[in-house]
């Protein structure tokens, strides 16, 4: 019995001291390959095993990685990147409601299967930083 008792301290200790089974939190920044300059519309996707995470971008190309728009990072392991919503309105047809839009980003990035992007979430992982080309008109 102590032994029993002595190995489930040991294992919740080592629990709590490397975080066992806990989200990483992940931020980044999305810029242009051309310029540097900063993607500033869109969702950063992670895909692992039919989980998604996001990160919305800000104005000034930030994203907080989280579920259910809570930024509550990823849990270890390789996921599967894209970016999602990078484009901008161009015209709107009151008539019909059609709204068309202009894509901002290359289309190989706004796809999982497509992106190449690729991140193996760790304890040490923070920040995952991309650089995208722009759309080809």
């Amino acid at each position: 019995m102590r032994n029993t008792f002595q190995f489930v301290t040991i294992f919740v200790v080592l629990a709590l001291i490397t975080g066992c089974g806990s989200n990483v939190g992940l931020k980044g920044k999305v810029t242009f390959s051309d310029d540097g300059s900063p993607l500033t519309v869109g969702t950063v996707a992670f895909l692992k095993d039919g989980q998604i995470a996001r990160g919305t971008l800000d104005e000034k190309g930030n994203y907080v990685v989280g579920f259910d728009k809570v930024a509550n990072g990823l849990p270890p392991g390789r996921w599967q990147v894209y970016i999602s919503g990078a484009d901008e309105i161009v015209d709107t047809c009151e008539e019909t409601g059609t709204v068309t839009r202009k894509p901002l980003i290359g289309a190989k990035y706004q796809s999982p299967e497509t992106s190449e992007l690729v991140l193996d979430v760790n304890a040490s992982t923070k920040v995952f930083n991309i650089e995208v080309d722009r759309a080809v008109p």
